[in-house]
């Protein structure tokens, strides 16, 4: 399995996403922001935490326009799995891949901790490892982070049952506790904590891993 790691200007987690992916078994490529294709053969890709183009405008906006975007967007569109993790949740969102914005957390401030995530779906791809209501910690790191959308996609997005991770003790206002949504064909996952962060219990825990090993595990299979 091959997988592509996107780095912005700003980015500062790509460097954990590429040995999460590599520790789970992927071969890893990194790209570069101006690159306008993705290498042949990538099966998913990892769009890393940080702060793209510093933030400017919005969180994600500028990296949303950035050349190698129109590649992941035809990447997505064919089917191909993509990650965004935190500030890659908001590149994602600001696409258009996944519904909703990244809204300043409720109490303004940045955060930066372990929370507790409650697996709100086991279908998908990136989910499948574990129990639905299955309970994993990883770390927060983000000032926006506060997942909105309106309430016809709320209820929408429950229905199909696209809500990845709900926090159990919402730390920054997100709606209905969301902490990951689906896009509609369940391959692109957007998530603001960061299991890169722990893939090996060095790092404090090792829940991370699940993702990873889940993603890989049934794109061994496709």
């Amino acid at each position: 399995m091959k997988a592509a790691v996107i780095t912005f200007p700003g980015s500062n987690c790509d460097r954990d996403l590429a040995v999460a992916f590599e520790a789970a078994g992927a071969e890893v490529v990194r790209v570069w922001h101006k690159d306008t294709s993705l290498p042949e053969g990538v099966d998913v890709v990892g769009i890393p935490g940080g702060f793209s183009f510093g933030d400017y405008l919005r969180c994600g906006a500028i990296a949303a326009r950035s050349p190698i975007a129109s590649a992941v967007a035809a990447h997505a569109a064919r089917g191909g799995f993509v990650l965004g993790i935190c500030n890659g949740f908001q590149v994602l969102t600001e696409t258009g891949l996944l519904p909703g914005a990244l809204m300043r957390n409720a109490g303004l401030k940045f955060i930066c901790k372990t929370v507790e995530l409650e697996v709100a779906t086991a279908d998908s791809a990136f989910t499948d490892g574990w129990a639905k209501g299955a309970v994993v910690r990883f770390p927060v790191a983000h000032h926006d982070g506060n997942y909105t959308v309106d309430a016809e996609t709320l209820a929408r997005l429950r229905a199909e049952d696209r809500v990845a991770f709900r926090y159990r003790a919402n730390p920054n206002g997100a709606m209905d506790d969301i902490a990951g949504v689906l896009s509609e064909n369940r391959r692109v996952l957007g998530l603001m904590p960061h299991p890169e962060r722990v893939v090996d219990p060095v790092q404090g825990g090792s829940d991370g891993m699940g993702l990873f090993r889940s993603l890989l595990g049934r794109m061994a299979l496709a």
